[in-house]
């Protein structure tokens, strides 16, 4: 069914508002998902702060180039595309995708943008394995923590000897 000016006009809009909101955008293909699965994917999206938005490809392309973005090439944007917008962390639309693919084939990344650079396909999936900021903060803790324990340990063994062997006399006397 094709789109009146008014549906286009108002598609384009709603675009470039996604766009310049987001802090990344990767495409992906979803043909082959049943309705349902559609709906769950936009539901695992939407928790991540991230939202899926199906339009047409020249409308895509215009949205890009009037939000300052790169150009999007038709070579990369071949099929039914779906344009991922993830809005608190960069990663989050690009990993939710990557995960759901994993269970659904029909969904792949074919490619992005983040950070003014267009991502190739390959770009576009490392970027989804990539770890959230959440898990690198977690990791980041963990490294911090970790020197703690060993000083605390060491510090703590001398008093651990001394109850030990408090305890044992003790026995002894009895």
């Amino acid at each position: 069914m094709a789109l009146t000016k008014a549906e286009k006009t108002a598609q384009l809009t709603d675009l470039k508002e996604k766009m310049q909101k987001a802090q990344s955008v990767m495409f992906a293909h979803y043909i082959g998902l049943k309705v349902g699965e559609v709906s769950d994917l936009r539901g695992r999206l939407k928790t991540g702060k991230a939202e899926m938005k199906v339009a047409k490809k020249t409308l895509m392309q215009i949205a890009a180039k009037e939000t300052g973005l790169p150009e999007l090439p038709e070579s990369a944007m071949d099929g039914a595309v779906a344009c991922i917008f993830s809005f608190a962390d960069p990663m989050t639309g690009a990993q939710v995708a990557f995960k759901y693919s994993k269970d659904h084939p029909q969904v792949e990344l074919i490619g992005g943008v983040f950070d003014g650079k267009l991502l190739s396909q390959a770009e576009a999936v490392a970027f989804a394995k990539m770890p959230t900021r959440d898990q690198l903060l977690g990791m980041f803790v963990s490294m911090l923590q970790s020197p703690l324990r060993q000083f605390a340990s060491i510090c703590s063994s001398p008093l651990r000897q001394f109850a030990l062997a408090t305890s044992e006399l003790a026995k002894k006397k009895t």
